[in-house]
């Protein structure tokens, strides 16, 4: 593992009990941080801490990220036990329903949206300005290579991945003057259970379409993201990081 120095710093990853979350924070925990992990997974989250055996230097929160006010509660809970906010990682979401756009329920429409969109605005909006106040910040929103292309049967998912690539890119811009980087990682098919609970045709479709011809380890997906995260990260903003294994198509 390369070595990324996060000593001293504190970082919230949202969805980090499971998947790329939970490789997120152990490359954080590996890399000096201390970690907040917010998921709706108590039991989960509770099983991560205790595996990882980061002693001190991990907790939890039972943190529902579309609720303004759980966002609220956690960001005091977080700073009371290990003070300000250094590092947010985006990375809680669900893929939903498989199917064409006509078959697409409204209601996974609106569910993709909140999950994956409104959830990464929701934290963005609740932290920037305390990391804006400090003179420093790292935001990394993990999207999907789906929000860069074509993806079939998924229209709901890429539409909410596409808007976290632009949220992305719009706060980079506002916030750039202030000390505070926010860039995003864009997986391709990544081997999580998330991965393992597709339909078998939807995720042969997916692993197919990989030059590579295999999916990617969330490990993989972590040694971006804790880059983006860091200090090595200084001149980069408003980025997009393809980790795809050569699907993407621009």
């Amino acid at each position: 593992m390369n070595s990324i120095d996060l000593g001293g710093r504190h970082a919230i990853v949202t969805g980090g009990a499971k998947g790329i979350g939970r490789a997120i924070v152990a490359r954080c925990l590996a890399s000096g941080a201390r970690v907040t992990i917010w998921d709706i997974d108590v039991g989960r989250t509770d099983q991560t801490i205790k595996e990882l055996g980061a002693g001190n230097n991990l907790r939890g929160d039972m943190v529902d990220v579309t609720d303004p006010d759980e966002i609220a509660r956690g960001l005091d809970e977080a700073t009371a036990a290990f003070s300000k906010i250094d590092i947010l990682i985006n990375n809680a979401g669900s893929v939903g329903t498989i199917a064409k756009l006509w078959e697409q329920p409204v209601e996974n429409w609106q569910r993709m949206l909140t999950l994956n969109l409104t959830s990464s605005f929701l934290c963005c909006r609740a932290v920037a300005p305390q990391m804006m106040e400090a003179g420093y910040g790292r935001i990394v929103n993990i999207a999907s290579n789906a929000g860069k292309m074509a993806t079939m049967n998924n229209a709901p998912y890429a539409a909410a991945k596409a808007g976290v690539i632009s949220i992305t890119k719009t706060l980079a811009k506002e916030v750039a003057t202030t000390g505070v980087l926010v860039n995003a990682v864009a997986p391709g098919g990544t081997n999580t259970e998330l991965f393992d609970d597709l339909a078998p045709e939807y995720a042969s479709q997916i692993a197919s379409a990989m030059p590579l011809n295999r999916l990617i380890e969330p490990d993989e997906v972590a040694a971006i993201a804790v880059w983006a995260a860091s200090e090595d990260c200084s001149g980069t903003t408003g980025a997009v990081f393809d980790i795809s294994g050569g699907r993407s198509d621009y």
